[in-house]
């Protein structure tokens, strides 16, 4: 009787996938994730590794906390920024945003 309100369920029969074909989306997927996320992060990763090692006394900079200034003092981890008059901070070479361009300050 209660075949009559409930169909049963039989198994569907065990299909057989190459090997390769099974693993065919999660290589797509990999790929799609290096290219978008992965690649351009480690390009900006080392685009700013390069400019915190270029970092030179006279540079006008601006950190990531915004700060602007200029370098007074180039050390091995921490600068020494003058951001007004007599006003110097010291900072981590790493909280550098970007070098900005000669004469910033002077226009603000």
């Amino acid at each position: 009787m209660l075949d009559f309100f409930v169909n049963s369920a039989w198994a569907a029969p065990a299909q057989q996938e190459p090997g390769f074909a099974s693993f065919l989306p999660l290589i797509i997927l990999f790929a799609v994730f290096y290219f978008l996320l992965i690649r351009p992060q480690l390009k900006q990763a080392k685009q700013h590794k390069q400019l915190v090692a270029g970092l030179a006394k006279g540079d006008e900079i601006a950190t990531n906390g915004g700060l602007l200034g200029k370098i007074k003092e180039v050390g091995d981890n921490f600068i020494i920024v003058e951001i007004a008059k007599d006003t110097e901070v010291k900072i981590q070479k790493q909280a550098v945003a970007t070098v900005m361009p000669k004469g910033t300050l002077k226009t603000l």
